[in-house]
């Protein structure tokens, strides 16, 4: 498939922390600790210009980071609400049956037995696992867990995605 983004949203600047620039950031990515490994990142949607991790700590669910450069509380404070991103390179390496959402959104969807059913619109992200939101005909909706069971083939290459609903999904 075309149109790979080549920047991965990982996070957004919630506040401030300290008088030091430390920023607290909500990460949006399912391990926290991704942020560890940081090196390089971008801050909203300039990808000319890039940040560096100076450290990182953690607490509760939010990820305290000291960026290099941002010294003070009203350099962070210009930051607050802003989103962070990774390039694809500095993304996470997947394993072998693992992909990214937005490499998924907008592949085709059909049964087992090849009838078209739509295109992957959105993937609602829960504890137990992930759904895959199918736009159908007439704007339909259907919701397939995003587990082997239902969902025994992706072929992001092809631009497919094979489901093997049971009775009631597709109605």
């Amino acid at each position: 498939m075309e149109n790979k983004l080549t920047h991965f949203k990982i996070g957004q600047i919630v506040k401030t922390q300290g008088l030091k620039g430390e920023v607290r950031v909500y990460s949006t990515t399912d391990d926290i600790y991704r942020f560890d490994d940081l090196n390089t990142f971008y801050i909203g949607k300039d990808f000319n210009t890039e940040y560096k991790v100076e450290r990182v700590r953690y607490k509760g669910n939010l990820v305290i980071m000291k960026i290099k450069g941002i010294d003070t509380v009203e350099m962070a404070e210009k930051l607050r609400n802003k989103n962070v991103y990774v390039s694809r390179e500095e993304s996470r390496d997947l394993e072998e049956d693992e992909f990214f959402i937005a490499d998924m959104i907008g592949i085709k969807v059909y049964t087992v037995n090849d009838e078209y059913v739509g295109t992957l619109d959105d993937v609602l992200q829960y504890s137990a696992n992930d759904v895959y939101v199918i736009k159908g005909e007439d704007d339909k909706e259907y919701l397939i867990p995003a587990v082997m069971k239902f969902v025994p083939e992706i072929d992001i290459e092809e631009g497919k995605m094979i489901i093997d609903p049971i009775k009631g999904m597709l109605e």
